[in-house]
Protein backbone atom coordinates (compact mmCIF):
# COMPACT_ATOMS: atom_id res chain seq x y z
CA UNK A 1 0.00 0.00 0.00
CA UNK A 2 1.00 3.10 -0.68
CA UNK A 3 0.03 6.57 1.70
CA UNK A 4 -2.70 9.36 1.03
CA UNK A 5 -1.09 9.79 4.47
CA UNK A 6 2.39 11.40 2.90
CA UNK A 7 3.29 11.55 -0.20
CA UNK A 8 1.98 8.69 -1.90
CA UNK A 9 -0.45 5.71 -1.41
CA UNK A 10 0.53 2.38 -0.49
CA UNK A 11 0.24 -1.18 -1.57
CA UNK A 12 -1.80 -3.40 0.39
CA UNK A 13 -0.48 -7.07 -0.68
CA UNK A 14 -1.99 -9.30 1.63
CA UNK A 15 -4.42 -12.04 2.35
CA UNK A 16 -4.83 -15.44 3.20
CA UNK A 17 -7.87 -18.08 2.47
CA UNK A 18 -11.65 -16.58 2.79
CA UNK A 19 -14.86 -18.36 2.78
CA UNK A 20 -16.08 -18.86 -0.55
CA UNK A 21 -19.83 -19.45 0.52
CA UNK A 22 -20.86 -16.19 2.16
CA UNK A 23 -22.82 -16.66 5.32
CA UNK A 24 -23.63 -15.03 8.27
CA UNK A 25 -21.03 -14.70 11.45
CA UNK A 26 -19.48 -11.36 10.36
CA UNK A 27 -18.39 -8.63 12.69
CA UNK A 28 -19.59 -5.37 13.13
CA UNK A 29 -17.16 -2.57 14.03
CA UNK A 30 -15.46 -2.46 17.43
CA UNK A 31 -17.60 -1.46 20.37
CA UNK A 32 -16.86 -0.47 24.05
CA UNK A 33 -13.91 -1.89 25.18
CA UNK A 34 -12.23 -3.04 21.48
CA UNK A 35 -13.17 0.59 20.52
CA UNK A 36 -11.46 2.25 23.27
CA UNK A 37 -8.37 0.74 22.37
CA UNK A 38 -7.86 3.47 19.50
CA UNK A 39 -6.81 6.30 21.51
CA UNK A 40 -3.23 6.13 22.56
CA UNK A 41 -2.81 6.21 26.56
CA UNK A 42 -0.13 8.83 25.60
CA UNK A 43 -3.19 10.48 23.86
CA UNK A 44 -3.80 14.16 24.87
CA UNK A 45 -6.21 16.52 22.72
CA UNK A 46 -3.94 16.71 19.40
CA UNK A 47 -0.53 15.89 21.09
CA UNK A 48 1.43 12.85 21.61
CA UNK A 49 3.27 11.88 24.34
CA UNK A 50 4.89 8.30 25.01
CA UNK A 51 3.60 7.45 28.63
CA UNK A 52 5.47 5.83 31.53
CA UNK A 53 4.03 2.18 32.03
CA UNK A 54 5.20 -1.43 33.01
CA UNK A 55 8.32 -2.71 30.80
CA UNK A 56 8.50 -6.11 30.44
CA UNK A 57 11.74 -8.26 29.81
CA UNK A 58 9.80 -10.79 27.40
CA UNK A 59 9.61 -10.95 23.25
CA UNK A 60 6.30 -10.16 21.85
CA UNK A 61 6.03 -11.95 19.00
CA UNK A 62 3.06 -10.41 16.12
CA UNK A 63 2.18 -12.06 12.85
CA UNK A 64 1.48 -10.11 9.71
CA UNK A 65 0.08 -10.79 6.20
CA UNK A 66 3.73 -10.66 4.54
CA UNK A 67 7.04 -10.16 5.35
CA UNK A 68 9.18 -6.57 5.89
CA UNK A 69 11.34 -5.79 3.09
CA UNK A 70 13.16 -1.92 3.23
CA UNK A 71 13.89 0.29 5.90
CA UNK A 72 13.19 3.18 3.03
CA UNK A 73 9.68 2.27 2.45
CA UNK A 74 9.40 6.03 0.03
CA UNK A 75 11.46 4.45 -2.54
CA UNK A 76 9.03 3.24 -5.54
CA UNK A 77 10.33 -0.10 -5.92
CA UNK A 78 9.98 -0.75 -2.09
CA UNK A 79 7.08 1.07 -0.53
CA UNK A 80 4.93 -1.59 1.33
CA UNK A 81 2.31 -1.32 4.25
CA UNK A 82 3.99 -4.16 5.39
CA UNK A 83 7.19 -2.35 5.95
CA UNK A 84 5.09 0.46 7.54
CA UNK A 85 4.18 -1.95 10.13
CA UNK A 86 7.43 -2.19 11.34
CA UNK A 87 8.65 1.01 10.39
CA UNK A 88 6.35 2.99 12.92
CA UNK A 89 8.22 2.04 16.00
CA UNK A 90 11.57 2.67 14.31
CA UNK A 91 11.37 5.93 12.04
CA UNK A 92 9.79 9.26 14.10
CA UNK A 93 7.85 11.92 12.47
CA UNK A 94 6.66 15.10 13.07
CA UNK A 95 2.64 13.83 13.39
CA UNK A 96 1.43 10.24 14.05
CA UNK A 97 -2.36 8.71 13.75
CA UNK A 98 -4.04 6.83 16.58
CA UNK A 99 -6.58 3.61 16.22
CA UNK A 100 -9.06 6.73 14.80
CA UNK A 101 -7.00 8.30 12.20
CA UNK A 102 -6.90 11.16 14.52
CA UNK A 103 -3.39 13.46 13.55
CA UNK A 104 -1.51 13.88 16.71
CA UNK A 105 1.45 16.32 16.85
CA UNK A 106 4.39 13.83 18.08
CA UNK A 107 4.90 15.83 21.02
CA UNK A 108 8.62 13.31 21.81
CA UNK A 109 10.24 14.63 18.95
CA UNK A 110 8.56 18.48 17.93
CA UNK A 111 8.33 21.30 19.71
CA UNK A 112 5.65 22.53 17.73
CA UNK A 113 4.98 22.82 13.58
CA UNK A 114 3.76 26.24 13.25
CA UNK A 115 2.36 28.16 10.30
CA UNK A 116 4.42 31.33 10.07
CA UNK A 117 2.90 32.98 6.84
CA UNK A 118 0.41 31.89 4.65
CA UNK A 119 1.17 34.01 1.94
CA UNK A 120 3.89 32.82 0.38
CA UNK A 121 3.08 29.85 2.63
CA UNK A 122 5.55 29.14 5.14
CA UNK A 123 5.78 26.36 8.04
CA UNK A 124 8.33 25.70 10.35
CA UNK A 125 9.02 22.98 12.00
CA UNK A 126 10.79 23.25 15.29
CA UNK A 127 12.33 19.97 16.48
CA UNK A 128 12.77 19.18 20.28
CA UNK A 129 16.18 19.94 21.32
CA UNK A 130 18.68 16.26 22.18
CA UNK A 131 16.42 13.77 20.05
CA UNK A 132 19.21 11.60 18.18
CA UNK A 133 19.19 8.71 16.32
CA UNK A 134 20.15 5.61 18.18
CA UNK A 135 24.16 5.71 16.91
CA UNK A 136 24.70 9.16 18.80
CA UNK A 137 23.83 11.40 15.72
CA UNK A 138 21.71 13.96 15.72
CA UNK A 139 17.84 13.74 14.32
CA UNK A 140 17.66 17.54 12.83
CA UNK A 141 17.02 19.50 10.07
CA UNK A 142 19.69 17.70 7.41
CA UNK A 143 17.11 14.75 8.03
CA UNK A 144 14.26 16.87 6.77
CA UNK A 145 16.00 18.41 3.94
CA UNK A 146 16.95 14.85 2.52
CA UNK A 147 13.15 14.05 2.83
CA UNK A 148 12.42 17.04 0.76
CA UNK A 149 14.98 16.10 -1.29
CA UNK A 150 14.58 12.82 -2.69
CA UNK A 151 10.86 13.68 -2.94
CA UNK A 152 10.96 16.87 -4.26
CA UNK A 153 10.20 15.19 -8.12
CA UNK A 154 12.28 18.11 -9.19
CA UNK A 155 15.62 16.49 -9.92
CA UNK A 156 15.20 14.95 -13.53
CA UNK A 157 17.50 12.44 -15.07
CA UNK A 158 18.37 12.36 -19.20
CA UNK A 159 14.96 11.00 -19.76
CA UNK A 160 13.29 13.70 -17.76
CA UNK A 161 11.84 11.01 -14.95
CA UNK A 162 12.53 11.39 -11.20
CA UNK A 163 15.96 10.40 -10.36
CA UNK A 164 15.13 9.13 -6.64
CA UNK A 165 11.93 7.32 -8.34
CA UNK A 166 10.51 8.20 -5.36
CA UNK A 167 6.54 6.56 -4.48
CA UNK A 168 5.17 9.81 -4.92
CA UNK A 169 6.23 13.82 -4.36
CA UNK A 170 3.00 15.44 -3.75
CA UNK A 171 3.56 18.51 -1.16
CA UNK A 172 7.36 17.96 -1.31
CA UNK A 173 7.19 18.79 -5.02
CA UNK A 174 5.06 22.13 -3.69
CA UNK A 175 7.77 23.15 -0.88
CA UNK A 176 10.35 25.40 -3.40
CA UNK A 177 13.00 25.44 -0.30
CA UNK A 178 13.88 24.25 2.98
CA UNK A 179 16.28 25.99 5.18
CA UNK A 180 17.96 24.91 8.11
CA UNK A 181 18.03 27.74 10.02
CA UNK A 182 19.23 25.94 13.13
CA UNK A 183 19.85 21.94 13.55
CA UNK A 184 16.60 22.03 15.09
CA UNK A 185 14.81 24.33 13.10
CA UNK A 186 13.04 23.66 9.42
CA UNK A 187 11.25 26.13 7.32
CA UNK A 188 9.70 25.34 4.26
CA UNK A 189 7.92 27.84 2.06
CA UNK A 190 5.61 26.90 -0.36
CA UNK A 191 5.50 27.92 -4.14
CA UNK A 192 1.59 27.05 -4.24
CA UNK A 193 -0.11 26.48 -0.66
CA UNK A 194 -0.67 22.75 0.96
CA UNK A 195 -3.08 22.30 3.08
CA UNK A 196 -1.82 18.72 3.88
CA UNK A 197 1.23 19.67 4.81
CA UNK A 198 0.48 17.42 8.20
CA UNK A 199 1.45 14.68 5.98
CA UNK A 200 4.68 15.71 5.03
CA UNK A 201 8.01 14.81 7.20
CA UNK A 202 7.38 11.63 8.98
CA UNK A 203 3.80 10.24 9.25
CA UNK A 204 4.76 8.18 6.19
CA UNK A 205 8.19 7.00 7.78
CA UNK A 206 9.98 8.82 5.46
CA UNK A 207 12.75 10.55 7.48
CA UNK A 208 15.94 8.69 6.40
CA UNK A 209 19.13 9.47 8.91
CA UNK A 210 21.11 12.04 6.04
CA UNK A 211 24.69 11.23 8.30
CA UNK A 212 24.39 8.22 7.13
CA UNK A 213 23.80 8.93 3.45
CA UNK A 214 26.48 11.74 3.96
CA UNK A 215 28.97 9.07 4.52
CA UNK A 216 28.03 6.23 1.78
CA UNK A 217 28.39 8.74 -0.74
CA UNK A 218 31.29 11.11 0.78
CA UNK A 219 28.72 14.25 0.33
CA UNK A 220 29.93 17.07 3.01
CA UNK A 221 26.43 18.61 3.96
CA UNK A 222 23.57 17.42 2.70
CA UNK A 223 21.52 20.88 2.62
CA UNK A 224 24.08 22.02 0.30
CA UNK A 225 23.42 19.41 -3.05
CA UNK A 226 20.32 21.02 -4.54
CA UNK A 227 17.59 19.23 -6.62
CA UNK A 228 18.11 21.71 -9.52
CA UNK A 229 21.29 22.90 -10.97
CA UNK A 230 23.93 21.85 -8.93
CA UNK A 231 26.37 19.44 -9.40
CA UNK A 232 24.73 16.24 -11.48
CA UNK A 233 27.29 13.71 -10.07
CA UNK A 234 26.78 14.51 -6.70
CA UNK A 235 22.79 14.21 -7.11
CA UNK A 236 23.47 11.30 -9.14
CA UNK A 237 25.10 9.78 -6.43
CA UNK A 238 23.19 10.79 -3.56
CA UNK A 239 19.31 9.49 -5.56
CA UNK A 240 21.56 6.08 -6.35
CA UNK A 241 22.19 5.42 -2.66
CA UNK A 242 19.07 6.93 -1.28
CA UNK A 243 17.00 4.37 -3.42
CA UNK A 244 19.37 1.44 -3.48
CA UNK A 245 20.94 0.82 0.19
CA UNK A 246 18.07 0.95 2.34
CA UNK A 247 16.65 -2.36 1.19
CA UNK A 248 16.91 -5.15 3.63
CA UNK A 249 18.28 -4.41 7.11
CA UNK A 250 21.80 -3.75 7.37
CA UNK A 251 22.58 -2.53 11.08
CA UNK A 252 25.43 0.05 10.42
CA UNK A 253 23.16 1.96 7.41
CA UNK A 254 19.68 1.10 9.45
CA UNK A 255 19.93 3.26 12.86
CA UNK A 256 16.53 4.32 14.40
CA UNK A 257 14.84 7.35 15.34
CA UNK A 258 12.06 6.11 17.40
CA UNK A 259 11.08 3.78 20.28
CA UNK A 260 12.52 0.49 18.80
CA UNK A 261 15.63 -0.41 16.63
CA UNK A 262 15.73 -2.74 14.02
CA UNK A 263 18.39 -5.56 15.59
CA UNK A 264 17.60 -8.79 13.10
CA UNK A 265 16.39 -9.13 9.53
CA UNK A 266 15.54 -13.03 8.38
CA UNK A 267 14.59 -12.21 4.76
CA UNK A 268 11.09 -13.42 3.60
CA UNK A 269 10.25 -14.02 7.26
CA UNK A 270 10.49 -12.11 10.09
CA UNK A 271 11.88 -8.97 11.72
CA UNK A 272 13.43 -7.74 15.26
CA UNK A 273 12.73 -4.63 17.04
CA UNK A 274 14.16 -3.89 20.68
CA UNK A 275 14.19 -0.45 22.77
CA UNK A 276 16.24 1.98 21.58
CA UNK A 277 19.13 2.90 24.24
CA UNK A 278 19.24 6.57 22.85
CA UNK A 279 15.40 7.29 22.42
CA UNK A 280 14.96 10.69 24.28
CA UNK A 281 11.44 9.13 25.61
CA UNK A 282 9.59 7.19 27.44
CA UNK A 283 11.02 3.40 26.89
CA UNK A 284 8.21 1.12 25.59
CA UNK A 285 6.88 -1.90 27.45
CA UNK A 286 7.87 -4.98 25.22
CA UNK A 287 11.47 -5.49 25.73
CA UNK A 288 11.97 -7.13 22.28
CA UNK A 289 9.46 -7.21 19.63
CA UNK A 290 9.15 -9.72 16.45
CA UNK A 291 7.01 -9.42 13.50
CA UNK A 292 6.64 -12.23 11.56
CA UNK A 293 5.14 -12.49 8.09
CA UNK A 294 2.46 -15.58 8.04
CA UNK A 295 0.91 -15.18 4.50
CA UNK A 296 -2.01 -17.95 5.55
CA UNK A 297 -4.30 -15.93 8.22
CA UNK A 298 -6.05 -18.98 9.13
CA UNK A 299 -2.40 -20.40 10.24
CA UNK A 300 -1.90 -16.98 11.93
CA UNK A 301 -5.21 -17.43 13.69
CA UNK A 302 -3.38 -21.48 14.60
CA UNK A 303 -0.49 -19.87 16.22
CA UNK A 304 -1.98 -17.67 18.54
CA UNK A 305 -4.08 -20.67 19.29
CA UNK A 306 -0.86 -22.22 20.08
CA UNK A 307 0.58 -19.33 21.93
CA UNK A 308 3.43 -19.00 19.10
CA UNK A 309 2.72 -15.24 18.64
CA UNK A 310 0.43 -12.95 21.34
CA UNK A 311 -0.99 -10.78 18.35
CA UNK A 312 -2.50 -11.70 14.90
CA UNK A 313 -2.80 -8.56 12.51
CA UNK A 314 -4.07 -8.75 9.57
CA UNK A 315 -4.99 -6.41 6.87
CA UNK A 316 -6.99 -7.91 4.55
CA UNK A 317 -10.27 -9.86 5.51
CA UNK A 318 -10.57 -13.65 5.42
CA UNK A 319 -13.47 -15.10 6.88
CA UNK A 320 -12.00 -18.83 7.75
CA UNK A 321 -9.65 -17.02 10.34
CA UNK A 322 -12.17 -14.54 11.81
CA UNK A 323 -14.44 -17.49 12.66
CA UNK A 324 -11.89 -19.05 14.19
CA UNK A 325 -10.08 -16.33 16.39
CA UNK A 326 -14.15 -15.57 17.65
CA UNK A 327 -14.26 -18.47 18.88
CA UNK A 328 -11.21 -18.39 21.11
CA UNK A 329 -13.25 -15.62 23.61
CA UNK A 330 -13.03 -18.58 26.29
CA UNK A 331 -9.48 -18.81 25.52
CA UNK A 332 -8.78 -14.98 26.41
CA UNK A 333 -8.50 -14.35 23.02
CA UNK A 334 -9.62 -10.43 22.15
CA UNK A 335 -11.00 -10.24 18.47
CA UNK A 336 -11.62 -7.49 16.66
CA UNK A 337 -12.59 -6.06 12.84
CA UNK A 338 -13.05 -3.03 11.36
CA UNK A 339 -13.47 -0.37 8.26
CA UNK A 340 -9.84 0.21 7.25
CA UNK A 341 -8.39 3.16 5.41
CA UNK A 342 -7.66 0.38 2.46
CA UNK A 343 -9.82 -0.29 -0.96
CA UNK A 344 -9.75 -3.22 -2.85
CA UNK A 345 -9.78 -2.44 -7.23
CA UNK A 346 -8.66 -3.56 -10.31
CA UNK A 347 -6.80 -1.25 -12.60
CA UNK A 348 -6.77 -1.52 -15.97
CA UNK A 349 -3.61 -0.69 -18.18
CA UNK A 350 -4.15 1.58 -21.02
CA UNK A 351 -1.43 0.44 -22.59
CA UNK A 352 -3.40 -3.12 -23.35
CA UNK A 353 -4.48 -2.95 -26.80
CA UNK A 354 -7.53 -4.29 -25.83
CA UNK A 355 -8.37 -1.91 -22.61
CA UNK A 356 -6.96 0.70 -24.77
CA UNK A 357 -10.43 0.59 -26.29
CA UNK A 358 -13.04 2.30 -23.61
CA UNK A 359 -16.20 0.11 -24.89
CA UNK A 360 -13.45 -3.26 -23.52
CA UNK A 361 -12.85 -1.27 -20.42
CA UNK A 362 -16.78 -0.33 -19.86
CA UNK A 363 -17.89 -4.04 -20.94
CA UNK A 364 -15.00 -5.19 -18.32
CA UNK A 365 -16.83 -2.91 -15.48
CA UNK A 366 -20.27 -3.80 -16.81
CA UNK A 367 -19.56 -7.73 -16.22
CA UNK A 368 -17.94 -7.95 -12.94
CA UNK A 369 -20.55 -8.05 -10.15
CA UNK A 370 -19.28 -6.45 -7.44
CA UNK A 371 -22.32 -7.42 -4.66
CA UNK A 372 -21.38 -10.83 -5.50
CA UNK A 373 -17.84 -10.25 -4.49
CA UNK A 374 -18.56 -8.06 -1.45
CA UNK A 375 -20.95 -11.18 -0.22
CA UNK A 376 -18.91 -13.99 -0.54
CA UNK A 377 -15.89 -12.88 0.58
CA UNK A 378 -15.90 -9.56 2.83
CA UNK A 379 -19.53 -9.82 4.63
CA UNK A 380 -18.14 -12.98 6.29
CA UNK A 381 -16.00 -10.45 8.30
CA UNK A 382 -17.68 -7.19 8.79
CA UNK A 383 -21.64 -7.69 7.95
CA UNK A 384 -22.23 -4.00 6.94
CA UNK A 385 -19.67 -4.49 3.69
CA UNK A 386 -20.78 -3.18 0.67
CA UNK A 387 -19.38 -2.32 -2.97
CA UNK A 388 -17.42 0.88 -2.91
CA UNK A 389 -18.38 3.39 -5.23
CA UNK A 390 -15.29 5.78 -5.23
CA UNK A 391 -11.57 5.78 -6.31
CA UNK A 392 -11.39 9.35 -3.70
CA UNK A 393 -13.97 9.03 -0.92
CA UNK A 394 -14.44 6.23 1.75
CA UNK A 395 -18.26 5.44 2.54
CA UNK A 396 -18.21 7.69 5.40
CA UNK A 397 -16.54 10.25 4.47
CA UNK A 398 -18.52 13.79 3.42
CA UNK A 399 -18.12 14.54 -0.09
CA UNK A 400 -19.03 10.49 -0.85
CA UNK A 401 -20.93 10.06 -4.59
CA UNK A 402 -20.83 5.91 -5.29
CA UNK A 403 -19.92 6.81 -9.05
CA UNK A 404 -20.12 3.40 -9.77
CA UNK A 405 -23.66 2.23 -9.12
CA UNK A 406 -24.55 1.64 -12.75
CA UNK A 407 -22.11 -1.56 -12.49
CA UNK A 408 -24.43 -4.55 -11.21
CA UNK A 409 -22.78 -7.57 -12.95
CA UNK A 410 -25.21 -7.51 -16.12
CA UNK A 411 -22.97 -9.94 -18.44
CA UNK A 412 -25.91 -9.00 -21.09
CA UNK A 413 -25.44 -5.42 -21.18
CA UNK A 414 -21.48 -5.75 -21.15
CA UNK A 415 -22.02 -8.16 -24.58
CA UNK A 416 -24.11 -5.63 -26.20
CA UNK A 417 -21.47 -2.88 -25.60
CA UNK A 418 -18.90 -4.59 -27.02
CA UNK A 419 -21.18 -5.65 -29.99
CA UNK A 420 -22.23 -1.47 -30.97
CA UNK A 421 -17.86 -1.50 -30.95
CA UNK A 422 -17.57 -3.85 -33.72
CA UNK A 423 -16.88 -6.74 -31.53
CA UNK A 424 -18.15 -10.48 -33.04
CA UNK A 425 -18.05 -13.47 -31.14
CA UNK A 426 -16.81 -16.67 -31.92
CA UNK A 427 -18.06 -20.29 -31.50
CA UNK A 428 -16.46 -20.53 -27.88
CA UNK A 429 -18.59 -16.97 -27.32
CA UNK A 430 -15.77 -15.41 -26.52
CA UNK A 431 -15.13 -11.89 -28.10
CA UNK A 432 -12.68 -11.10 -31.56
CA UNK A 433 -11.93 -8.02 -32.93
CA UNK A 434 -10.12 -8.37 -36.42
CA UNK A 435 -9.56 -12.18 -36.40
CA UNK A 436 -8.12 -12.48 -32.54
CA UNK A 437 -9.82 -13.15 -29.19
CA UNK A 438 -9.98 -10.87 -26.53
CA UNK A 439 -8.16 -12.21 -23.57
CA UNK A 440 -7.35 -10.64 -20.41
CA UNK A 441 -5.40 -11.24 -17.62
CA UNK A 442 -5.89 -10.05 -13.90
CA UNK A 443 -2.54 -10.06 -11.77
CA UNK A 444 -2.50 -10.34 -8.50
CA UNK A 445 -0.50 -11.92 -5.46
CA UNK A 446 -0.28 -15.78 -4.53
CA UNK A 447 -3.26 -15.29 -2.12
CA UNK A 448 -6.35 -17.30 -2.13
CA UNK A 449 -9.08 -14.47 -1.74
CA UNK A 450 -7.84 -12.93 -4.64
CA UNK A 451 -7.81 -16.25 -6.14
CA UNK A 452 -11.42 -16.63 -5.41
CA UNK A 453 -11.75 -12.76 -6.83
CA UNK A 454 -10.29 -14.10 -10.31
CA UNK A 455 -12.69 -17.18 -10.55
CA UNK A 456 -15.41 -15.46 -9.47
CA UNK A 457 -15.15 -12.61 -12.81
CA UNK A 458 -14.14 -15.20 -14.77
CA UNK A 459 -17.89 -16.38 -14.60
CA UNK A 460 -19.34 -13.27 -14.30
CA UNK A 461 -17.92 -12.34 -16.87
CA UNK A 462 -17.75 -15.19 -19.68
CA UNK A 463 -21.35 -14.38 -20.70
CA UNK A 464 -19.97 -11.46 -21.49
CA UNK A 465 -17.99 -12.80 -24.06
CA UNK A 466 -14.26 -11.85 -22.16
CA UNK A 467 -12.13 -14.44 -21.73
CA UNK A 468 -10.49 -14.03 -18.19
CA UNK A 469 -7.40 -15.46 -17.18
CA UNK A 470 -5.74 -15.63 -13.93
CA UNK A 471 -2.05 -14.59 -13.42
CA UNK A 472 -0.80 -15.62 -10.15
CA UNK A 473 2.39 -14.05 -9.30
CA UNK A 474 3.52 -14.26 -5.53
CA UNK A 475 6.09 -11.59 -6.44
CA UNK A 476 2.95 -9.04 -8.66
CA UNK A 477 3.45 -6.24 -6.30
CA UNK A 478 7.51 -6.24 -5.68
CA UNK A 479 8.77 -6.41 -8.73
CA UNK A 480 5.68 -6.00 -11.83
CA UNK A 481 3.00 -3.69 -10.92
CA UNK A 482 5.32 -0.73 -10.60
CA UNK A 483 6.40 -1.80 -14.44
CA UNK A 484 3.15 -1.78 -15.41
CA UNK A 485 3.41 -5.63 -16.11
CA UNK A 486 -0.13 -6.33 -16.33
CA UNK A 487 -3.76 -5.87 -18.43
CA UNK A 488 -5.30 -5.70 -14.60
CA UNK A 489 -4.17 -5.41 -11.64
CA UNK A 490 -5.77 -6.59 -8.56
CA UNK A 491 -4.47 -4.80 -5.33
CA UNK A 492 -5.04 -2.66 -3.11
CA UNK A 493 -4.45 0.29 -1.87
CA UNK A 494 -4.34 1.51 1.79
CA UNK A 495 -4.54 5.41 2.29
CA UNK A 496 -3.39 7.71 5.77
CA UNK A 497 -6.54 10.28 5.89
CA UNK A 498 -5.07 12.79 3.12
CA UNK A 499 -6.24 12.99 -0.01
CA UNK A 500 -3.40 14.91 -1.59
CA UNK A 501 -1.19 11.53 -2.05
CA UNK A 502 -3.73 10.11 -4.39
CA UNK A 503 -2.25 12.98 -7.17
CA UNK A 504 0.32 10.35 -7.49
CA UNK A 505 -1.56 7.82 -8.91
CA UNK A 506 -4.00 9.54 -10.69
CA UNK A 507 -2.28 12.25 -12.37
CA UNK A 508 -0.46 11.98 -15.88
CA UNK A 509 2.74 10.47 -15.28
CA UNK A 510 2.39 10.13 -11.37
CA UNK A 511 5.07 8.14 -9.88
CA UNK A 512 2.48 5.54 -9.35
CA UNK A 513 0.32 5.95 -12.39
CA UNK A 514 1.07 2.49 -13.97
CA UNK A 515 -1.29 2.37 -15.76
CA UNK A 516 -0.28 5.20 -18.46
CA UNK A 517 -3.98 6.49 -17.72
CA UNK A 518 -4.30 10.22 -18.52
CA UNK A 519 -6.83 12.96 -18.34
CA UNK A 520 -5.80 16.49 -18.52
CA UNK A 521 -8.96 17.67 -16.53
CA UNK A 522 -8.32 14.93 -13.91
CA UNK A 523 -4.75 16.44 -13.69
CA UNK A 524 -5.91 20.19 -13.21
CA UNK A 525 -8.70 18.53 -10.74
CA UNK A 526 -5.81 17.57 -8.44
CA UNK A 527 -3.70 20.81 -8.71
CA UNK A 528 -6.42 22.48 -7.58
CA UNK A 529 -7.32 20.06 -4.52
CA UNK A 530 -4.15 19.76 -3.61
CA UNK A 531 -3.15 23.50 -3.02
CA UNK A 532 -6.31 24.50 -2.53
CA UNK A 533 -7.03 26.18 1.18
CA UNK A 534 -10.94 26.44 0.90
CA UNK A 535 -11.64 22.99 2.41
CA UNK A 536 -15.17 22.76 0.87
CA UNK A 537 -13.29 23.95 -2.84
CA UNK A 538 -10.86 21.20 -2.63
CA UNK A 539 -13.66 18.09 -1.78
CA UNK A 540 -15.62 19.69 -5.06
CA UNK A 541 -12.09 19.19 -6.98
CA UNK A 542 -11.53 15.56 -5.56
CA UNK A 543 -15.56 15.14 -6.45
CA UNK A 544 -15.05 16.07 -9.91
CA UNK A 545 -12.12 14.25 -10.66
CA UNK A 546 -13.62 11.34 -9.20
CA UNK A 547 -16.31 11.31 -11.40
CA UNK A 548 -14.27 12.01 -14.69
CA UNK A 549 -12.23 8.50 -13.48
CA UNK A 550 -15.06 6.91 -13.32
CA UNK A 551 -16.79 7.83 -16.60
CA UNK A 552 -13.03 7.00 -18.29
CA UNK A 553 -13.42 3.33 -17.10
CA UNK A 554 -9.81 3.93 -15.50
CA UNK A 555 -10.09 1.84 -12.15
CA UNK A 556 -13.26 0.12 -10.73
CA UNK A 557 -13.17 -0.31 -7.23
CA UNK A 558 -14.96 -3.34 -5.29
CA UNK A 559 -14.86 -2.78 -1.72
CA UNK A 560 -13.21 -0.97 1.39
CA UNK A 561 -11.27 -3.60 3.32
CA UNK A 562 -11.92 -4.47 7.05
CA UNK A 563 -9.22 -5.05 9.52
CA UNK A 564 -8.61 -7.89 11.39
CA UNK A 565 -6.52 -8.00 14.94
CA UNK A 566 -6.42 -10.65 17.84
CA UNK A 567 -4.67 -10.71 20.69
CA UNK A 568 -4.04 -12.87 24.24
CA UNK A 569 -1.79 -11.67 27.12
CA UNK A 570 -2.04 -7.84 26.04
CA UNK A 571 -3.61 -5.20 27.87
CA UNK A 572 -4.68 -3.03 24.86
CA UNK A 573 -3.85 -3.64 21.08
CA UNK A 574 -5.72 -1.74 18.36
CA UNK A 575 -5.32 -2.56 14.48
CA UNK A 576 -4.44 0.82 12.83
CA UNK A 577 -5.86 0.81 9.67
CA UNK A 578 -2.77 2.66 8.03
CA UNK A 579 0.26 1.76 10.50
CA UNK A 580 -1.05 -1.62 11.29
CA UNK A 581 -1.31 -3.18 14.93
CA UNK A 582 2.62 -1.87 16.02
CA UNK A 583 1.38 1.93 16.36
CA UNK A 584 1.21 2.17 19.61
CA UNK A 585 3.23 -1.13 20.76
CA UNK A 586 5.66 1.09 22.48
CA UNK A 587 2.64 1.28 25.15
CA UNK A 588 1.84 -2.55 25.32
CA UNK A 589 1.69 -3.85 28.92
CA UNK A 590 1.32 -7.82 29.79
CA UNK A 591 -1.19 -8.79 31.65
CA UNK A 592 -0.33 -12.69 32.16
Amino acid sequence: MAAVAATSLVLSACSGSTNSDGGGGGAAEPTGDVAAMAIAKGESGDEYTSPEVAQSNETFVVSTDNPFTAYNNSAADANNSYNTFALIKVLSGAYLLDGNNKVLLNKDVMEAVEVTSKSPQVITWKIKPGVTWSDGEAWDCDDFYLAWLSQTGKTKDAEDKDLFTAAGTTGYEQIDKVECAKPTEVVTTFGTPFPDYKSLFGLATDIMPAHILEKGTGVEDITKVLPTGGDAAVIAKVAEFWKTKWNGFDAALMPSSAQYVITAFQQDNSVTLERNPKWVGKPGGPAKIVLRGISDQVAQAQALENGDVQVNSMAQPDANAAERLRNLSSQGVTFGASNGLAFEHLDLNFKNKWLSDGAVRKAFMQCVNREELTEKLIRPVLESAKPLGSLVFFQAEEGYTDNYAQYKGDAAEAKKTLEAAGFTFGGDGFATKGGEKVTLKISHTAIPRRKQTVELIQSQCKGAGLEIVDDTDPNFLDTRVSEGDYDIALFAWSAAPFKSGQKSIYSTGGGQNWSAYTNTKVDAAYVDASSNLDEAAARKAYQDADKMMAEDNYSLPLYQLPNMWAFKGIDKVYFQSYNGALWNANEWVKTN
